[in-house]
């Protein structure tokens, strides 16, 4: 069968990647077709109709710019696809491109599958109408979406969650504290690990408050997880600690605590049993959070605490994410103190309501029957 697979932004290409291997496991003579990056490429042994760095504008700003590669992209993808007709269209995340991706496909009577929800729980709940319209079915990594789109009686399936294989997985092969101190040339102190995220707006508005809040303790050692793409005189800007790139699991598993901005990272932070402060600065205002809660449908904007339905972490954001408020939630969990049990055992019942199925696996064996039962 032939499949048509969208991934606008990197972390897609890795969901991408997934899915396209077990796609052909379960499928030999399967035909892939994709937009993506490189590793959907080498999963699927072939270059990209169009590469996700072609695709990945953030902001308004960003977008407005970017109106007519936007525009043309959709064009050559809408081309390819009918002319093209594979057997499926299956879209990962990306919604503002994807849906319009598949109104296109429901109109030819292209079967339209979604892997990994948009977050149209939190935000932007009315694409509700426009996934109702052109998708056929929603695969889910997060088991609270169930009940979303369960509500809108639209039919979903909770597949398993791609980061609690990856964190299995890498388990057994995280470095020894012994070794990774080792590798990076540090002394042998307790580390704070500080993750202010991957774009350079994420980490100008998140790395100063978390630096202040960690020279609070100077008995720790703080060490960032550094960005590939981010250069080293950006940290530079706001201090002197150690930057690691592409470590962030091996960092993590020898921290004490970290400091995370809000993202996946809280999620593998928790999976790897590190406790944790989740902050999110952006411009800090009381304006910008009173506007933000009346626009979120959500209780909280971490996912460790999204699945427990309940507060595992404290979450600082906005104008409460000052270094003072920082460091008051993270000194408990510095040393054996209830709160940081009781983080730990949150992590427990997190991870148990993940559950133990495999994301790609479980939706590629899905689509391949459903598509040969038609």
């Amino acid at each position: 069968m032939h499949y048509f697979i969208i991934a606008g932004e990197a972390s897609g290409d890795l969901h991408g990647a997934a899915l396209i291997s077990a796609l052909r496991a379960q499928d030999p003579e399967a035909e892939i077709s994709f937009l993506g990056g490189d590793k959907m490429a080498d999963a699927a042994g072939h270059g990209a109709i169009i590469h996700n760095r072609d695709m990945a504008f953030m902001g308004f700003s960003e977008v407005l710019r970017h109106l007519g590669k936007i525009f043309s992209n959709l064009a050559t993808t809408r081309r390819k696809l009918l002319d093209s007709r594979p057997d499926c269209l299956i879209l990962i995340d990306y919604p503002s491109f994807n849906l319009k991706v598949a109104k296109t496909a429901a109109a030819a009577k292209i079967p339209v599958y979604y892997y990994i929800s948009p977050k149209i729980w939190a935000w932007k709940e009315w694409r509700i109408k426009s996934i109702k319209r052109y998708v056929d079915r929603m695969f889910s990594i997060l088991p609270f979406e169930r009940a979303f789109y369960q509500r809108h009686n639209f039919p979903v399936d909770y597949v398993g969650n791609p980061s609690v294989e990856e964190i299995d997985a890498l388990r057994p092969r995280l470095l020894s504290r012994a070794d990774f101190l080792a590798k990076h040339n540090l002394r042998d102190r307790q580390i704070i690990a500080l993750l202010p995220g991957s774009r350079m707006g994420e980490i100008r508005c998140n790395l100063p408050v978390m630096v202040e809040a960690a020279r609070r303790f100077p008995q720790y050692r703080p060490v960032i997880a550094g960005a590939r793409d981010i250069p080293d005189e950006i940290y530079a800007q706001y201090c002197d600690y150690p930057v690691l790139r592409d470590s962030t699991f091996d960092l993590l598993a020898n921290s004490r605590a970290a400091l995370v901005t809000s993202g996946t990272a809280t999620l593998e932070t928790a999976l790897l049993g590190v406790p944790q402060v989740v902050v999110y600065r952006s411009n800090g205002s009381k304006l910008a959070y009173n506007i933000m809660r009346k626009l979120i449908k959500v209780d909280y904007i971490s996912l460790p605490n999204l699945i427990a339905d309940r507060e595992i972490i404290p979450e600082l954001i906005l104008h409460n994410c000052t270094p003072d408020n920082i460091a008051d939630a993270l000194a408990p969990l510095l040393t054996d103190t209830p709160m940081r049990q009781a983080q730990l055992d949150g992590y427990a019942d997190m991870r148990e309501q993940l559950g133990t199925s495999t994301a790609a696996v479980t939706t590629a064996s899905k689509i391949i029957e459903t598509l040969r039962n038609e």
